[in-house]
């Protein structure tokens, strides 16, 4: 099992960057998948989420006007459009998958992928 998130990086505030995270190694249609988000020194929190079939998602308040998450279950791959970027959204991004429908199944984890919000 990998999940692989790319697209971090340096950008302005103000900004915008486009994170995916490609899966192998599960059935990945059958899972529900999510970003969270880790700044240095605080907790890990939750970003967005979206449910298996894609049709259902759901966003921390303080991103939801501001970042988009999508899937492609074709491509096994999830992304995360994040726009109008603040120097208060640098943090490690990780992306997770859950099974949808069976919850005693592990949970899937990234390695991360940096984004610094920074003029």
């Amino acid at each position: 099992v990998q999940l692989v998130e790319s697209g971090g990086g340096l950008v302005q505030p103000g900004g915008s960057l486009r994170l995916s995270c490609a899966a192998s190694g599960f059935t990945f249609s059958r899972y529900a998948m999510s970003w969270y988000r880790q700044a240095p020194g605080k907790e890990r929190e939750l970003v967005a989420h979206i449910s298996s079939t894609g049709l259902s998602t759901n966003y921390a308040d303080s991103m939801k006007s501001r970042f988009t998450i999508s899937r492609d279950n074709a491509k096994n791959t999830v992304f995360l459009q994040m726009n109008s970027l603040k120097p208060e959204d640098t943090a490690v991004y990780y992306c997770n998958a859950r099974h949808e429908y069976v919850g005693s199944l592990p949970v899937y984890w990234g390695q991360g992928t940096q984004v610094t919000v920074s003029s």
